[in-house]
């Protein structure tokens, strides 16, 4: 009986990104936390290893592998340890550019998605606005189209690799009236005239990713940039954010799995009242308490991607609303259990933990925005809710 969904071909890549994660990435994320960036460089090296293209067809400059290339990707990229520099990673590859691959046209492929997979263009998801977080419907940058080209006026805010990101998978309302069935999806280049970063945004954690609030003012762009039908967005977008969302949990898992082991090992050194800390019987129990809940994450989150995987890429077709489900279950479960261990681990380190210096510290505030980003943990149980009829 086969437990494992992973192949010997998972397996090499595995052992690929972990090399790039523990080797290239992690003895530098030090002085990029301090600069708050890491180099775009890291990028065409991650396109050059195939880490960006792993699960897209070989005609857009993949390797054809299938989801769970990306759900490797993503429990091992944290071995960094640096959350940010994961996300600015799986952005590229996971959230701004999926889409494309979806419903792009040959030339849009040719034009965004592969120089992404490649890593020779920097890419980012456009959706929240200043008025509009995770009430995508609520978005207020319109596109306007005269003659040939669409005018773009708005802004948006909380975007990952937006000060320098090379194109947007922007969504934007076209049909202002028409709520989310008004919602279209615009790829952006980022040298247009009327385009600007307004500010990079100075966040509690994830400090060597940039984020930013960009702005759009009369911005013209063709007409073929359109993604996929106009006023289809919301709904392409619903498809998109399932796959950010499994990359999210597996990444969060991931490193809230090095949190505890660390944490364990650290334990066995440090002696309180004349034994390790970690014989303390009190924290025996937590260590396991907590050990637990990461299986019934990890366990949670294998089964959506399981789902996902074989829509997706076998069937290939559009998601089921059973999918969509557990997904969403699988984003608030692992967003309260990844918080919960983060917190426990800078319990256990005492003081220490509360130190800047001490790795703890830096994965405590990074994980804090797993339960907002890509969805916040109430509008994924909304979401659940609204599914099951409740």
């Amino acid at each position: 009986m086969k437990l494992s969904p992973f192949t010997e071909e998972h397996e090499m890549f595995r052992k690929e990104v972990r090399a790039f994660a523990e080797r290239e990435l992690a003895p530098r994320v030090d002085q990029w936390e301090e600069d708050k960036l890491f180099p775009n460089s890291v990028f065409k090296q991650a396109g050059e290893l195939g880490i960006f293209g792993a699960h897209y067809p070989e005609d857009v400059g993949g390797a054809g592998g299938d989801f769970w290339m990306s759900i490797v990707k993503s429990e091992e990229l944290p071995r960094c340890n640096a959350a940010g520099v994961t996300m600015g990673l799986l952005v590229q590859s996971d959230m701004a550019t999926p889409v494309i691959g979806d419903i792009g046209t040959k030339e849009q492929k040719a034009e965004f998605l592969t120089p992404a997979i490649e890593g020779d263009k920097i890419a980012a998801l456009g959706v929240s606005e200043p008025g509009a977080g995770s009430d995508v419907a609520g978005l207020r940058t319109t596109a306007r189209l005269v003659g040939d080209e669409y005018v773009i006026n708005g802004s948006k805010t909380y975007i990952t690799n937006g000060t320098r990101c090379d194109f947007v998978t922007l969504m934007v309302k076209t049909d202002p009236e028409a709520g989310h069935n008004g919602i279209s999806i615009i790829l952006f280049p980022t040298d247009v005239k009327g385009f600007g970063v307004s500010k990079k945004l100075e966040k509690a954690g994830n400090w060597s990713s940039d984020t930013a609030e960009l702005f759009f003012e009369d911005c013209r762009v063709p007409k073929r940039y359109l993604l996929g039908q106009e006023g289809m967005g919301f709904m392409y977008l619903m498809q998109n954010f399932q796959s950010e969302r499994l990359v999210g949990c597996a990444s969060a898992i991931a490193g809230s799995q090095l949190a505890l082991d660390r944490s364990v090992e650290w334990g066995r050194e440090r002696t309180a009242f004349g034994k390790p800390l970690i014989k303390r019987e009190y924290w025996q129990q937590k260590f396991v308490e907590l050990y637990t809940k990461l299986e019934a994450a990890r366990a949670l989150t294998y089964k959506a991607c399981a789902h996902y995987n074989e829509e997706k890429f076998v069937q290939k077709g559009m998601l089921s609303m059973e999918t969509t489900k557990l997904v969403s279950m699988a984003k608030a479960f692992t967003g309260d259990v990844t918080s919960e261990v983060m917190d426990q681990c800078v319990q256990f380190h005492g003081g220490m933990g509360y130190l800047e210096e001490l790795w703890v510290a830096r994965a405590w505030r990074d994980a804090r925005l797993f339960r907002i980003g890509g969805g916040t943990t109430e509008v994924m149980r909304y979401a659940t809710a609204k599914i099951m009829g409740l």
